[in-house]
Formats: C-alpha cells, sequence, structure tokens
C-alpha cells in the first residue's frame, strides 16, 4: 500500500507500508520508495518527519543517485 506522505530522509511522496501491528492501528512499518529508508510508526519525530530530521543525514535525488553502492546484508551466521 503506497501513501502520500514525505520520507522523512528523501522528500519522496512515495512511501508504502511494508507491515501493521496485530493489534490493529499501533503501528506501521513504512518504506519510501526512492532511498529505501524505512522506520515504524511509533519512532520519534525526528525519525518519522521530514521536518525534524536531522540535516546531516537528509538525502537529495543526486545524493541517491550517486551512491556508490547499497550494502548487501550478509549471510546469517551459522551456530
Amino acid at each position: 500500500m503506497t501513501t502520500h506522505a514525505a520520507c522523512p530522509r528523501c522528500a519522496f511522496d512515495a512511501v508504502r507500508t511494508l507491515a501493521a501491528s496485530p493489534v490493529a492501528g499501533v503501528w506501521l512499518v513504512r518504506q519510501c520508495e526512492r532511498c529505501l529508508y524505512t522506520w515504524r510508526t511509533t519512532e520519534p519525530v525526528r525519525r518519522t518527519t521530514r521536518e525534524a530530521y536531522p540535516e546531516e543525514f537528509r538525502m537529495t535525488p543526486a545524493d541517491i543517485e550517486n551512491a556508490i553502492e547499497v550494502p548487501t546484508v550478509p549471510p546469517l551466521r551459522q551456530p
């Protein structure tokens, strides 16, 4: 499901809901469709709204385009 809330990190206006809490209305997990920033709606305002997101961590379309690579997640360690 895509909503029209702006991404806190890059201000893109397409944000999708990835998951919802088992108890309806408690929290959502959202992800920006451009920069892939992901957050839970119960996190502090500085993580969930563009106006409060720290300027030093904000991204522009040029920042995203010129990113060297998106780090891969390593395989899980085997016990």
